[in-house]
This record gives C-alpha cells, sequence and structure tokens, in this order.
C-alpha cells in the first residue's frame, strides 16, 4: 500500500510525527506537510504564488517534503507533482478536535477534501491538545474498525476524532459549532478573533461527533466532498 501524509500543524509538528511512524507498519509513507501551520485554510490552494517545496528528515524509512503552502496543496503536490498513485491519505494527527460544523474551516479535514476531489480514499485524524500521544496508541483500533466494516468501499473519506479516555468507536454525524466567534479590538485597526467552546445544542445525542468525543467516544464520521444537494436535483432536473 502506498501512502500519503500531511497536516495543518506544520512539518515540525508532533502529530504527524507519530502519524507517519504508524503508517509505516501499512505500507510505504510519504510526507508532504506545510512549512509552517496552515490551521484553518480549509480547502484552499495557492495558485497565485510561488511556494518553496524541498524534502526534510521526519521519520526513518519515510519520504518528506516541507511545503511552502496549504495542506490542500501538499496533497496536490503529492499526486500531481510526485506524478504517484495512492492507495490512501491520512492527514493528522490534528492538535485540536475537528467536529460538528466548525470542520468547514479545518486544513487537516480540507486535505482529504483534496483526496476525495482526486479521486483517493482518505482519513483525517484529531485530538484534543494534549492527546496526540493518547490518540496514536488507538490507530490501530480505528484502523481495524474501517477495515472490518468496508467503510471506504462505502464512502471514499472520514473524519475521526480520538477523546483521551476511551470508552469505545461510534458512527456519527456532524453536530452543531464547536466553538463561539468574537471579534475582539486591538490597537488602532487592528482586531483579532477569539472563541471558546460551546456545548452542542442536543447534548443528549451520541450519534453526533460534538456530543460522543465529550463522552469519551472515538467518533468516526463519513463525509461527502461534493457541495451539491442531489435530492432537490433529481426532483427539478431538466426533464
Amino acid at each position: 500500500m502506498k501512502i500519503l501524509i500531511t497536516n495543518d500543524d506544520g512539518i515540525n509538528a508532533l502529530g504527524i510525527r507519530l502519524l507517519a511512524e504508524w503508517a509505516k507498519k501499512l505500507g510505504e509513507v510519504t510526507v508532504v506537510a506545510p512549512k509552517e501551520e496552515q490551521s484553518g485554510m480549509s480547502h484552499a490552494i495557492d495558485f497565485i504564488t510561488p511556494v518553496e517545496i524541498k524534502r526534510v528528515p521526519l521519520v526513518e524509512g519515510v519520504t518528506a517534503y516541507s511545503m511552502g503552502s496549504t495542506p490542500a496543496d501538499c496533497i496536490r503536490f503529492g499526486v500531481i507533482g510526485l506524478n504517484e498513485k495512492y492507495d490512501l491519505i491520512l492527514s493528522g494527527i490534528n492538535k485540536g478536535v475537528n467536529v460538528g460544523a466548525d470542520v468547514v474551516y479545518s486544513g487537516t479535514v480540507g486535505a482529504i477534501f483534496e483526496a476525495a476531489r482526486m479521486g483517493v480514499k482518505g482519513i483525517a485524524f484529531s485530538a484534543f491538545p494534549d492527546g496526540q500521544e493518547i490518540a496514536v496508541k488507538y490507530l490501530d483500533e480505528v484502523y481495524d474498525y474501517i477495515v472490518k466494516n468496508n467503510l471506504l468501499e462505502e464512502n471514499p473519506i472520514y473524519n475521526v476524532n480520538i477523546p483521551n479516555n476511551v470508552k469505545g468507536i461510534r458512527m456519527t454525524y456532524q453536530g452543531s459549532p464547536y466553538f463561539s466567534d468574537v471579534f475582539i479590538k486591538r490597537d488602532g485597526d487592528i482586531y483579532v478573533q477569539e472563541g471558546e467552546q460551546i456545548p452542542d445544542v442536543y447534548p443528549d445525542d451520541l450519534d453526533r461527533d460534538t456530543v460522543a468525543i465529550h463522552a469519551d467516544y472515538i467518533s468516526v464520521t463519513p463525509l461527502l466532498a461534493t457541495r451539491t444537494n442531489m435530492e432537490v436535483f433529481q426532483k427539478h432536473k431538466t426533464k
């Protein structure tokens, strides 16, 4: 199996080293990751400015590149720039969970959206900020769950979030927004955006990713990259 790995925390982040080391047991691993943190970049790419891409040391037995662009661009370079075909694309392990409506902002998840666009199956992994070394201990269990249930045959991409204390694994769907947002004025015309965690609007529904992770379940959410509402299309398509 040929595997491509990226993240949005940057090539020097702990999570990507842990993920690459684990993934070596599955096959041949290539890493292309952002030179610097790209959190919140979603599915963005940079086709305007030149970018730096260079080989870097990362994990023994893994070919790794640092790229001065976004996670989605890292996937594009891994597939198009290196002219390689991959069986699986992995993203993470992110420092912080990516759940609920807020996954639309995630560079970690944006990378697997790009994987789907390029016809490659993908899994995004995230953990609580202090939980990456805990999360890697459960990757075997999560991967076995995905393989045994043929999940990648049913849907191309999955968003996985791993809590610090694990009771089990649940198939989930996206919950409500995970953070509140506020613009705070600093000096002059300078503002910063800040937010804090807010509870899900349905706090007893363990099928929601935002609820499951706080009930100590690994959340596995099937995602789609398409933006077309096929139900409405089928209803009103031109005859």
